[in-house]
């Protein structure tokens, strides 16, 4: 039986656009470096991963353009939207990443910003590639000939 002071995961912005465009080859769960103002900005809910990616800058991994609009309550110390934020990995976190960027020609994508059961600001990166035209196409119909199958099955009974 769970503990009264476990909270379940809270999913504060999602990029549901990233499986479409890009093929998802592995995730991994990073932490962010905040201030206290993002985090209270962050529970409100307002926040967009949507065209964020994350870049390796000095060996470090950094997520970029995403926007955490100004805490409303916040005074002159109030954060930067769109200032790069730093992810918090292990070494051998980030030399895999940079790796796979670097030999493979895949890509950063942040697909969710969350809370996780301790309270702390978590984000799930993927290391993933690009899908060409006729990829997405090809989703696309999948996607189309799944939901079509669930009509017909639910149809005969």
């Amino acid at each position: 039986m769970a503990d009264k002071n476990e909270r379940p995961i809270k999913v504060m912005a999602e990029n549901r656009k990233a499986r479409f465009n890009y093929a998802i080859e592995d995730t991994i769960e990073a932490g962010i470096a905040l201030t206290g103002t993002e985090v209270k900005s962050i529970r409100n809910g307002k926040s967009t991963i949507a065209e964020s990616y994350a870049d390796s800058k000095n060996g470090e991994i950094w997520l970029i353009n995403a926007t955490i609009p100004e805490y409303l309550q916040g005074n002159r110390f109030n954060h930067e939207p769109k200032r790069p934020r730093k992810l918090l990995l292990h070494r051998r976190q980030i030399n895999k990443l940079m790796g796979a960027v670097d030999r493979e020609g895949m890509t950063l994508i942040p697909l969710k910003l969350y809370f996780n059961e301790r309270g702390r600001a978590k984000l799930q990166l993927a290391v993933a590639k690009g899908k060409k035209l006729h990829d997405k196409r090809e989703t696309e119909k999948k996607r189309d000939w799944s939901r079509e199958k669930g009509r017909l099955m639910r149809a005969r009974g």
